[in-house]
Formats: structure tokens, sequence, C-alpha cells
């Protein structure tokens, strides 16, 4: 199997993939729609919403701060998390230009 050579794409084309890879699983949409919904989550909220595991979905989360889409706050023994705001708004924008950019060529293939 060949290794990735993300030093050939430009920075932007290697972020987008990588928050991309970030959301591609159906339980990370959810609980990106769980913390949208709320405004912010506890991580026990989101258990007893999604009905995953703890670890499962302290595993998603991980995923998804790591890619920069949620940051969270330690409140006592909880973690807080939300959208973080710019990687949010940059990441819609990113899409929004890569979708807009398609043009019917009428009858390509």
């Amino acid at each position: 199997m060949g290794t990735t050579k993300t030093e050939i794409f430009t920075e932007e084309q290697n972020k987008l993939a990588v928050q991309l890879k970030a959301i591609a699983h159906p339980a990370r949409i959810a609980i990106l729609q769980e913390i949208i919904r709320a405004n912010a989550c506890i991580c026990g909220d989101l258990v007893e919403e999604l009905g995953l595991a703890q670890a499962t979905i302290s595993q998603h989360l991980k995923e998804l701060k790591n890619a920069g889409l949620i940051q969270g706050t330690i409140e006592g023994v909880s973690v807080c998390y939300c959208i973080e705001p710019k990687a949010w708004n940059t990441l819609q924008a990113e899409l929004n230009g890569l979708f807009g950019s398609y043009k019917d060529p009428n009858g390509c293939c």
C-alpha cells in the first residue's frame, strides 16, 4: 500500500481533507448535529441522546476536536463541547467554493 503524499497538496487541501475525514462517520455527524441543536453539549448528554457508549462518544469527540471542528471547556469533572466557529465557517466556505465551482458541461460522459 502506498503512502499519502500530503506534501504535494496545498495546506488548504490537506486541512479540508482532515476535516472531511473527521466528519465522514455517521456517529460524528450525529454528534455535530446534537452539539449544534443544543448550542453546547456535555459528553454525558451525548451518551443519553445517541445511545452510544461513553468511550465511543469520547473517541469521536477526540477526532472532531483534533480536526479543529469542535472545542471543549472543562467544567468540574465534565467537558462541555461546542462548535469551533472559525473552523466551521472556513469549512462551510471551502465546501461552498468547491461545490459552487462546478458548471454542468451539458453532455460530459
